[in-house]
């Protein structure tokens, strides 16, 4: 290259840099700032998409975490049932829960589809990883006893229904009417509802729609049974999972932010979400080590447990808040979990009410405590408070009130047409022969 046309092509690129930097109109060619535009788009739509497959991940965390917690003669269930529950939720949310949830179609031309670089798509595509946590979340509290197809039946009705309609009043279409900035509980209470990566619109949902199926289930065979004790398979592949979805988890909650950029939506990627998800962490596993005396399951558990927890208030909190938040949601697990199998006897094999159902509540509520100015958290540009506490409880239970609703309906009438459980062979075989006729080791069964 001739030196003249490299200082050409280095002044022009300054140029274009101290356009950016100081917003001068007069450096900035039309070209150069259609270019800017394009990269960001790109950007933003790389950066999405990042988060999505980050969340895509975690669903090998959902297929190894209840792999290691459930017997070995369904092992490959748990993990057919996560691939495919994410199949079918890809469809019917592609078809029927996106366009209730956000108003956007898929029906139409790809051109249309392509434009921004594909944004719409990748928008999809993450929150489709939302979606379909609903059905990963509730396959870990039926394991080892429920119908493979009825079930998948029920997870389809959720993540097509059900948690469209809470998602859209939350977090979409809907929100302005109810949530939302301009809406009731703003006008109201001063402020609108704050979930900026789902304790309440994905976890307490899940966790709440879970709860009805596994009593409407009964316990597994001889779960309670004299001195009987059904034990896990696997510490490394449940810690294997646990890791997995910690890892994912900061896509989960980082790339909520929707894009890179400041300026619209929800503003861009900002380092106080992923510190403050770190800290929730640590906290909720330390917490639950101190508490069950060190057990491993509880331990793994407790840190998403925390991460549960700091998903609401995660882009708002002070550091030390999220430390708090995601103690106490180590706390809640731990207590909960042993009432609820040993005290209550509901035999939610993974622990997935109290871990997302109330865990994720606890991070809804916690948001409109900690969320507080007062407290360190962040204000808006008038020093007012981004959130409410009557707010962030109002919602909490409307969402736990639909879940719970939802999934009594749904699953009482699959239970009295077509049957939910697996008969007593099928279950004392293991659903492994029962329904996927292969076993997790093929070689050792010989």
């Amino acid at each position: 290259m001739e030196t003249g046309v490299f200082w050409k092509m280095s002044i022009r690129k300054i140029g274009v840099s101290l356009g950016l930097l100081l917003g001068s109109a007069s450096v900035v060619s039309a070209a150069e700032e259609e270019t800017i535009s394009s990269i960001i788009s790109s950007s933003n739509a790389l950066f999405i998409l990042l988060g999505a497959v980050m969340i895509l991940a975690m669903h090998a965390g959902f297929a190894f975490l209840e792999v290691g917690s459930v017997r070995r003669k369904n092992q490959v269930n748990a993990l057919n049932k996560i691939i495919c529950e994410w199949g079918f939720s890809t469809l019917v949310y592609l078809l029927i829960g996106y366009p209730i949830s956000r108003g956007v179609s898929f029906l139409v031309d790809a051109d249309t589809l392509a434009a921004n670089n594909g944004i719409e798509c990748m928008r999809f595509f993450l929150l489709l990883g939302f979606a379909a946590c609903i059905p990963a979340i509730i396959s870990g509290g039926v394991a080892e006893r429920a119908k493979f197809w009825t079930n998948s039946i029920a997870g389809g009705i959720f993540v097509g229904l059900i948690y469209p309609v809470i998602e859209g009043l939350t977090w979409g279409r809907f929100n302005d009417a109810f949530a939302g900035a301009e809406g009731w509980l703003a006008t109201n209470f001063g402020a609108p509802f704050h979930d900026f990566a789902g304790s309440i619109v994905v976890h307490a949902t899940g966790g709440w729609l879970a709860l009805p199926a596994i009593i409407l289930l009964g316990a597994r065979v001889k779960r309670y049974n004299g001195d009987s004790s059904i034990k896990v398979s696997s510490i490394p592949f449940l810690a294997l999972g646990s890791w997995i979805l910690i890892v994912g988890w900061f896509g989960f909650n980082v790339m909520s932010a929707g894009q890179l950029h400041e300026g619209g939506g929800n503003g861009g990627i900002n380092g106080l979400v992923a510190i403050n998800s770190l800290l929730a962490m640590v906290g909720g596993t330390i917490t639950a080590m101190f508490i069950s005396k060190n057990d491993s399951g509880f331990v793994h558990n407790g840190a998403l447990a925390g991460l549960v927890a700091i998903c609401a208030g995660s882009d708002i909190y002070h550091p030390m808040s999220a430390l708090v938040v995601g103690a106490a949601a180590g706390a809640i697990f731990v207590v909960l979990f042993n009432i609820e199998t040993e005290g209550w006897k509901i035999d939610d094999v993974l622990g997935v009410w109290p871990l997302h159902g109330v865990c994720g509540a606890w991070g809804g509520i916690a948001c409109g405590i900690f969320g507080q100015p007062a407290l360190g958290a962040l204000k808006n540009s008038d020093g007012s408070s981004y959130v409410s506490f009557f707010g962030q409880l109002i919602v909490t239970l409307v969402v736990l009130l639909i879940s719970v609703v939802a999934s009594t309906v749904v699953y009482g009438i699959l239970k009295k047409n077509i049957g939910i459980r697996l008969d007593e062979h099928e279950e004392r075989i293991g659903s492994d022969l029962a329904v996927h006729s292969i076993e997790a080791n093929p070689e050792e069964a010989y």
